[in-house]
Order: C-alpha cells, then sequence, then structure tokens
C-alpha cells in the first residue's frame, strides 16, 4: 500500500481521536485527503490501549475510499509505541497505508520502525507494505532532520509540529501553529525551509502541522499559504470546517493548471521542432527552469482531481 499512497494527494491531513468511536464513524465522509486515526496526544493515557482496537475496527469496518489511511502511535519515549504498532498492524486489514511517527529525535528512531514493521509484515504474510510518516517536533529533531528524512525507504511524508516545537525551542507563546503579531516576520521560516528542503532532497511529500484557533478560518488560510507558497503539499486539519480551506489552498488554480500545460506545450514544440532552448511566452522567455516549474503545477492539479480546459474553437 506504501507504494499506491506516495504520490496521493495530502493537502488535507485530518486528526481523528482513537478513543472517540463517534468521530471515527465520521471521518471517512468529511472530505480529507488523509485521515490519520491518532493514539498519541488526543488520546488521554488511560484511554489508549482501548483506543488501539477501537483504530483497527475503524480501518477494518469503515469505507475510505482512495483516502490515505494513517494511524499515529506513541513516540519511541513512550510505553506504548510496540504495542501500538504490533496491535494495528497485525489487527488491520490491507488498507492500512501508513504508522505515524511522533516526535522523532533521530534516524536511528525511524529504522527501528522499519524494523518493527518488516518483521511483523513477514510473519503475518502481509502483502503491501506500511509506509511512515515522521514528526519534526523537536529542536534534535530539527538538527537531524536531514538523516531522518534518508533513514528508510519507508518515508512517505515528514511533517512539522509547531506546537511541540514551541515548547522545545522554549518560545513565549502559549498557542502553537499561530502568528505571533509581535515577531517581525515569521518566526517558523527557517523551520520550515529546513524541513521543505530535507523532504524534497529526499523524494518526500511535506506537510505542515496544525493551525490551533479553530474557528478562524481567515487566519488558517493566511497561515496555510505561507509555507504554500514555500512549496508544502498540505497542512493537518483538527476540525472538519478546516479540510475545505486546506483543499482549496494547497491546490492551483484552474487558471494556473491551465497556464502550465500552455508552457508545457510551448516548451515541447520549440524544443522539438525548432530545436531551441529557450523561446518567447508571451511577455516571458521560457527555458527548462520553466517546465520543471510547470510539470509541479501540473502534477499537483492532477493529484487535485483539476483537468484541463478546454481550448476556444
Amino acid at each position: 500500500m506504501s507504494e499506491r499512497t506516495r504520490d496521493l494527494p495530502r493537502r488535507s491531513c485530518l486528526s481523528v481521536p482513537g478513543s472517540s468511536e463517534k468521530m471515527l464513524g465520521k471521518a471517512p465522509g468529511l472530505g480529507a485527503d488523509m485521515v490519520f486515526l491518532d493514539l498519541e496526544d488526543s488520546v488521554a493515557p488511560l484511554e489508549k490501549e482501548a483506543a488501539r482496537q477501537n483504530v483497527v475496527k475503524a480501518i477494518n469496518g469503515n469505507d475510505w475510499g482512495d483516502t490515505v489511511l494513517c494511524v499515529r502511535v506513541n513516540a519511541w519515549d513512550t510505553k506504548w509505541t510496540y504495542r501500538d504498532v504490533i496491535e494495528v498492524v497485525e489487527g488491520a486489514s490491507e488498507r492500512l497505508d501508513e504508522l505515524m511517527l511522533p516526535k522523532v529525535q533521530s534516524a536511528a528512531e525511524v529504522v527501528a520502525l522499519d524494523l518493527l514493521l518488516s518483521q511483523i509484515e513477514e510473519t503475518t504474510d502481509r502483502q503491501g507494505r506500511v509506509g511512515i510518516e515522521a514528526q519534526i517536533e523537536t529542536t534534535r529533531g530539527l538538527i537531524d532532520v536531514e538523516e531522518i528524512c534518508a533513514a528508510s525507504d519507508r518515508l512517505e511524508t515528514i511533517i512539522f509540529g509547531p506546537a511541540d516545537f514551541a515548547a522545545s525551542m522554549e518560545m513565549p507563546v502559549l498557542t502553537g501553529g499561530v502568528q505571533i503579531p509581535e515577531y517581525p516576520g515569521d518566526h517558523f521560516h527557517y523551520v520550515f525551509s529546513k524541513i521543505l528542503m530535507a523532504g524534497r532532497a529526499n523524494g518526500l511529500q511535506v506537510i505542515d502541522g496544525p493551525y490551533l484557533k479553530i474557528r478562524d478560518l481567515d487566519g488558517l488560510r493566511d497561515y496555510a499559504n505561507r509555507t504554500k507558497i514555500l512549496g508544502y503539499d498540505g497542512k493537518w486539519a483538527l476540525h472538519p470546517d478546516q479540510v475545505k480551506v486546506m483543499n482549496e489552498v494547497y491546490s492551483p488554480t484552474q487558471e494556473q493548471y491551465d497556464h502550465a500545460w500552455d508552457i508545457l506545450e510551448a516548451y515541447e514544440h520549440a524544443t522539438g521542432t525548432e530545436r531551441r532552448g529557450a523561446v518567447m511566452f508571451g511577455d516571458e522567455m521560457i527555458d527548462e527552469a520553466s517546465r520543471k516549474m510547470a510539470t509541479k503545477f501540473v502534477r499537483r492539479g492532477g493529484r487535485a482531481g483539476l483537468s484541463r480546459s478546454p481550448k476556444d474553437a
């Protein structure tokens, strides 16, 4: 299943507490590209063991369509991780696509999860490989993010966790993942860029974490645009109302999608029929770099379900 999901869109990544059977039942119909059933922060310590079976039941019993389906286990520095992995992967059907590992501090933690998954898959004759998503939520994780992103071929995404990271940095804030008006700029710009470069260098999708002011959809749109412009693939949703905003923000517009196709056609004609490496297209010069940028728009638009507008007769 890892190969199925590696290139699927993750514009909106909806968090669903594994302790809530009601929310687990609603999750498939909320329009998110990716849903992760959570065993970590949204589940109280006394509910964590019972939540595992809730999650397995939801994976096996719900119709998830083409949604990327993931389970977030607890971090390796807790007592729950190994049982989370064993009980969920052994109990879940092939429909389980990925596990998400939070608070990753080193490449060794990803390797450990990879090894445990390999043993489970071999023992249970599981047909599909389970992918891994890794969260960067600490200063140590950020320092080692390049090695983390290269740690396993199971890795599909790298994710920034703003609230835990702010705590790790000892920032004087009480709400993570929102703009800080007192700071003259974006206080996470360096972090966003470092994670993005490490992810892209290793062929991963790169996801921003949650915007915690649930009802502030205008603020969410503004903040999501920051990482969208940098090149991020999507962002976490903590509430269904946030899903629609993220699907819009992280998709090319129809105009951008059509323009990208026009660039590709013009460049193909220039390099093929005319044997030129650069050519004027409207009022701009396009070349190989233009082709690469346009290809990214076409790929993202295709992921989002866009089709090219018909040409005027």
